[in-house]
């Protein structure tokens, strides 16, 4: 399980128990079928109209990936080119395509058989960026799907209440706040359910899947130099120390303040 998600959804849990045994005289007056059968079957609806179905039908498995927690195996990638680099640099093709059938990354698979096969680089270089380019337009059209979610979703709860009004304005003339009073909270419940799941589901599920996709991008891209500098026959350990490079993590790419409290510490000693 993704931590963070696990997270996100306990401390909205706890919002809205808050919200609904501390504002509230009784729980269930937050409570209305009807309105949140308004703003889902809506957006839904819309949402189907909007996209094709088979994108739509993806919803549910792009759900599921933002409770798993995903690892895209970067160590493992740069061990394989180190290690698959290795080999060719000794000239030992079929060393290089036994370890071919080793790995599961299929990018990485389909750019060192480019290689084998004394492809061009800059054919290479171009057939994976094609499907770099293609990866990062798929996820992004199915981020896209939990975003625009996230705009019908207060559209349809805005429906909800106009037509939980036109309910209460056929019903004001008699003056009964016992029924004018419930019939108002109905139709302002239906604007509360589209705000709660554009901005507590939709959205975060959007934002989710498009750090997943730029964590992606960065695995293949250095995949990509790997395969770039075993192109130009560079030396294992330089391939091995530039891949590193993308997983190094630095608190500043910029500037390193621990450097400059050293160098004041070690002068102060030699003082």
């Amino acid at each position: 399980m993704n931590p963070s998600t696990i997270i996100g959804m306990l401390a909205s849990i706890v919002l809205l128990v808050s919200v609904l045994f501390f504002t509230a005289e009784s729980p269930q007056s937050f409570m209305n079928l009807p309105g949140l059968a308004i703003v889902l079957a809506g957006t839904m609806a819309a949402t189907f109209i909007s996209y094709p179905l088979r994108e739509v039908l993806r919803v549910v498995r792009l759900v599921g990936l933002v409770f798993r927690r995903e690892n895209t195996y970067t160590r493992d990638d740069i061990k394989e080119l180190v290690d698959m680099s290795r080999l060719w640099f000794k000239g030992d093709v079929r060393a290089v395509e036994e370890a071919l059938e080793k790995t599961r990354n299929p990018f990485l698979r389909t750019g060192i058989q480019l290689v084998i096969a004394n492809t061009k680089e800059q054919e290479i270089f171009d057939l994976l960026r094609w499907r770099i380019a293609r990866l990062k337009a798929r996820e992004h059209a199915e981020a896209q799907i939990f975003r625009t979610m996230a705009t019908y979703a207060p559209a349809f709860g805005m429906i909800g209440t106009l037509v939980g009004l036109v309910n209460m304005l056929e019903v004001m003339e008699a003056g009964d706040l016992h029924v004018i009073g419930p019939r108002m909270a109905v139709a302002l419940l239906t604007t509360f359910y589209g705000i709660l799941l554009a901005n507590l589901v939709f959205k975060p599920i959007a934002v989710k899947l498009e750090r997943r996709t730029e964590e992606r991008l960065i695995a293949m891209n250095m995949v990509l130099e790997g395969i770039s500098l075993i192109t130009k026959r560079r030396l294992p350990s330089f391939i091995e120390e530039t891949l590193n490079s993308f997983v190094a993590n630095y608190h500043d790419e910029i500037r390193d303040p621990s450097a400059g409290r050293r160098g004041s510490d070690e002068a102060g000693q030699n003082a």
